[in-house]
C-alpha cells in the first residue's frame, strides 16, 4: 500500500471516528438534559459575542431556571398558540405546516408561522447554533427526532420555557417576565403571556416595550387561539 493509500484511508477513519464520537455525544447529551438543565446554550453565547463587538449593545445574559410548576399555565397556553398550536399532537414536525410553507414558497410568497415546532425551536436553541442553512436543519431534524424518542412533551416545553429568548440578552420567561412585567413567571396573566409570545420568533424587533400595530394585533390573534386551546394537560 503507498503512502498516499494509507494517508487516505487514516483520513476517512479518523473522519469516522469524528463522526461516530458526535453521534455517541448527542445521544449522552439529550440523556442528561433530560433530567438535567442546560447551564447555557450556544445561542446565548453567540449573542453575547454579538454584543460584545456592538456599540449599541451591552453584554447581557439574563436566565433563571424555573421548573414548568412555576411557570402560568397561560404562558404555555400562549407559545402553543404562537407557535405551534398542534405541540401535543406531533411527533416533532407539522408536515401539514411544512407543506403549507412549501406551497407559499413555491407562489414566492411568505411562509406561513408554524412551519417549525416549538421542538425544533428548542433544539435549535439548546444544541445548534442561529444560522440557517440545510447542514443545522439537517441535525436539527436529529436532535428533533432525539428528544422526541426519549423526553416527554412536557420536559420540552419545560427547557424551551426556560432557554427560549425574549429580547437581547434576555433568555427564559422567569427573566423575562421579570424584565417587562416586575414579576415571577407563575403570576403571568393572559394578556401578559400573549405579549412575550407574540415576540417570537423575533424578540431582538419586538417586544412588549416596543408596541407597534403589527405586534398588538399579533398579541389579539394569540389570545383568540388561546381561548380555542384551553386548558393543556401534559400525559
Amino acid at each position: 500500500m503507498t503512502s498516499k493509500h494509507k494517508k487516505k484511508r487514516r483520513f476517512w477513519k479518523i473522519l469516522l471516528w469524528i463522526i461516530v464520537g458526535y453521534f455517541g455525544l448527542s445521544v449522552l447529551l439529550t440523556l442528561l438534559y433530560s433530567f438535567a438543565n442546560p447551564p447555557v446554550t450556544i445561542l446565548m453565547l453567540q449573542r453575547a459575542v454579538e454584543q460584545t463587538f456592538s456599540k449599541d449593545r451591552e453584554v447581557r445574559i439574563s436566565k433563571q431556571w424555573v421548573d414548568i410548576e412555576d411557570i402560568s399555565p397561560q404562558m404555555i397556553r400562549a407559545v402553543i398558540a404562537a407557535e405551534d398550536c398542534n405541540f401535543l399532537r406531533h411527533n416533532g414536525f407539522d408536515f401539514k405546516q411544512i407543506k403549507e410553507a412549501r406551497k407559499a414558497a413555491k407562489r414566492k410568497a411568505k411562509a406561513p408561522r408554524g412551519a417549525s415546532t416549538i421542538s425544533q425551536q428548542m433544539c435549535k436553541n439548546v444544541f445548534l447554533w442561529n444560522h440557517r442553512s440545510y447542514f443545522r436543519k439537517g441535525l436539527e431534524a436529529y436532535y428533533t427526532l432525539l428528544t422526541e424518542a426519549i423526553w416527554s412533551k412536557k420536559r420540552i416545553m419545560e427547557v424551551y420555557l426556560n432557554v427560549i429568548e425574549f429580547g437581547d440578552g434576555i433568555y427564559g420567561v422567569e427573566a423575562a417576565s421579570q424584565y417587562y412585567f416586575g414579576k415571577k413567571a407563575k403570576y403571568l396573566k393572559a394578556n401578559e403571556a400573549a405579549m412575550l409570545a407574540a415576540t417570537l420568533p423575533s424578540p431582538l424587533r419586538r417586544n412588549p416595550k416596543k408596541q407597534t400595530k403589527y405586534y398588538k394585533s399579533r398579541v389579539a390573534s394569540i389570545m383568540q387561539r388561546m381561548n380555542v386551546i384551553g386548558v393543556v394537560k401534559f400525559k
